[in-house]
């Protein structure tokens, strides 16, 4: 089943993925409910396809994010309690420091970046400087 969800949001367009959508609905008959989340949002999925694979892709995968979660639990889980807040989220800023000289790895990074400078240059231009 995730396999034909992928067809959905990995097409290459927005009537593409479309059809996609309705032959999950054919497949899968007894999960209408998933088909029927995607048909009630689909006017906020559609602008998702105007944007270049290299985008998409970094958008759709969520494991930068999951490995980020991950580190953050396991420096908290290891302290278990924090005398202050500001104790909690120095270790948290902490452990962020060293996990983001890891994103530079993050695959596809590097065609997102580029299809964003060419986007919105003035937006990467000011998170360079800030």
């Amino acid at each position: 089943m995730a396999a034909d969800l992928k067809t959905i949001y990995r097409a290459t367009s927005a009537e593409t993925a479309w059809l996609a959508l309705q032959d999950f609905r054919r497949k899968y008959p007894r999960h209408q409910v998933v088909a029927d989340v995607w048909e009630r949002n689909w006017q906020r999925i559609i602008p998702f396809f105007e944007f270049p694979e290299e985008i998409r892709r970094i958008v759709y995968t969520t494991n930068a994010v999951e490995s980020l979660h991950l580190s953050l639990r396991k420096v908290t889980r290891n302290r278990g309690s924090f005398p202050t807040q500001e104790a909690a989220l120095k270790l948290i800023y902490l452990a962020v420091k060293n996990v983001s000289q890891k994103w530079e790895s993050v695959q596809g990074w590097c065609g997102a970046l580029r299809q964003f400078t060419m986007r919105w240059p003035e937006r990467i231009e000011q998170a360079r400087v800030a």
